[in-house]
């Protein structure tokens, strides 16, 4: 069964996650952006969401985790709890 780590920034506005992306396509630092904006408690971890499988996360996280490309920063994903930059960091 394939296993992926990922990590991701949650932001509550489409808007805000497009300039967080462009920040981070322009340099800055996933983590410390994550760190400093993400409303998910993995903030701290700079966003780290460790391992996991299919279907431990919500339809569309999980769909964009096995299906994009292995250090890519993706998004924004909208689910119910906002939205989402996402980066799949490993995949086995």
């Amino acid at each position: 069964m394939a296993r992926a780590e990922a990590r991701h920034i949650l932001v509550d506005s489409e808007e805000e996650c497009l300039a967080l992306k462009k920040e981070i396509e322009a340099g800055a630092d996933f983590a410390a952006v994550a760190r400093e904006n993400s409303l998910c408690p993995s903030s701290r971890n700079g966003g780290d969401l460790g391992e996991f499988g299919p279907g431990q996360m919500v339809p569309e996280f999980d769909k964009a985790v096995f299906s994009s490309d292995v250090g890519v920063v993706i998004g924004p994903i909208k689910t119910q709890f906002g939205y989402h930059l996402l980066e799949v960091t490993k995949r086995v």
